[in-house]
């Protein structure tokens, strides 16, 4: 479970910097890189981060659920720990071993 909240903290990371790179303008740095290199151009870089971005939504999404998925199953045996003191503390308990008399009410001789 703590590798898929570590690389849930990754991808929301990732998430994060391809988001603040684009600009819904194609400004962004995406224009940036439209002179250095001629391969991709602007309108294939944009194409790259948006499909990056659907691509760590997705995942994202997926994990939180397989998250959700194994805490459920691993809350099982607090909820009976839970239960089990709740069933403790609403029985009443009679001391076996307790003093005949109360202190400070003994006979004094």
């Amino acid at each position: 479970m703590y590798l898929l909240v570590i690389i849930a903290i990754i991808v929301c990371a990732l998430l994060g910097l391809i988001v603040l790179i684009q600009n819904p303008k194609g400004g962004g740095l995406s224009s940036n890189f439209s002179s250095s290199s001629q391969l991709l151009g602007v309108q294939k870089t944009g194409d790259i981060l948006e499909k990056g971005t659907w691509i760590l939504a997705i995942a994202l999404i997926v994990l939180s659920l397989a998250i959700n998925v194994i805490g459920k199953g691993g809350s099982g045996k607090v909820e009976n720990v839970n239960q089990e003191q709740i069933d403790k503390a609403s029985r009443p308990s009679t001391p076996t071993n307790a003093p005949a008399t109360l202190p400070g009410l003994e006979k004094k001789k």
